[in-house]
């Protein structure tokens, strides 16, 4: 079965590139970046949206400025790894705002979390009233980050080689 992405073209690849960058640019920007008629630039746009290419927008906040600068990773050890603890661990997980992100891992751990919050201290009380109340949790090991060097939300689009051409 193909990806869904071979349905693009070097267009749709480049409008979602811009958009990823610049969530926030003028359709008629946009339009001009890809060569194309402000409408046509719309509709694919639109197209792109609807086909589930583009989930959404977010603006991009200042951790360290809303009080959120300290970042830890968990892995997640659980007492049983049955569909029903998965479920359970799943569905509480994503209840609680200070968890960023959630991985389910092969290997030693179950689950890897990332954690945003102002400091240790808030961090002890996240470990203690959040992680350990999750359903399921065994063990946990906590790496509290000293500097983050990069932290993108954006995809590498890398795969223009592959894209078939629309007639």
């Amino acid at each position: 079965m193909e990806s869904a992405y071979l349905t693009l073209d070097r267009i749709d690849i480049r409008i979602l590139e811009i958009l990823q960058k610049d969530g926030k640019i003028s359709n008629i920007k946009l339009a001009e970046e890809v060569n194309l008629s402000p409408t046509a630039a719309l509709a694919r746009v639109q197209k792109l949206t609807a086909e589930g290419y583009i989930l959404g927008y977010e603006a991009k906040l200042n951790p360290k400025m809303l009080g959120a600068n300290f970042v830890v990773f968990v892995e997640i050890l659980l007492d049983k790894t049955t569909p029903n603890v998965l479920d359970a661990f799943s569905e509480a997980v994503v209840q609680y705002p200070e968890i960023m992100a959630c991985h389910m891992i092969s290997g030693g751990f179950d689950f890897l979390v990332k954690i945003r919050c102002a400091n240790m201290e808030a961090f002890r009380h996240i470990s203690g009233q959040v992680l350990w109340q999750l359903p399921g949790v065994k063990e946990t090991r906590s790496y509290p980050v000293m500097e983050v060097i990069k932290d993108s939300s954006q995809l590498h689009l890398n795969f223009k080689s592959k894209v078939k051409a629309k007639k």
